[in-house]
């Protein structure tokens, strides 16, 4: 059964391919949702898939690509799940 979460992340995470790389990660696990800029300076991510893949990415999320520094990383289940199109990752 797919769960989706969302995650908001803080920190030098604008301009160092943050989302681009977070859809990298994203694919190849199977899951689909969004990663997009927030106004605030925060990525926001939304994932859903297996549980054990939501969980890969939440700890490459911890630390993000190599020019990033995240600081803050929340987390949040979403009961909403089963309307993003299979395989489908996309960056906004």
């Amino acid at each position: 059964m797919a769960e989706r979460r969302r995650w908001l992340i803080e920190g030098r995470v604008q301009g160092v391919f943050f989302r681009e790389s977070t859809r990298r990660q994203a694919e190849p696990l199977g899951l689909s949702g969004y990663a997009i800029n927030l106004p605030d300076g925060r990525v926001e991510v939304v994932a859903e898939g297996e549980s054990a893949a939501l969980d890969t990415l939440a700890d490459w999320l911890r630390a993000g690509p190599p020019a990033a520094r995240v600081d803050k990383l929340a987390e949040a289940d979403l009961t909403d799940a089963g309307d993003f199109d299979p395989g489908r990752f996309v960056t906004g």
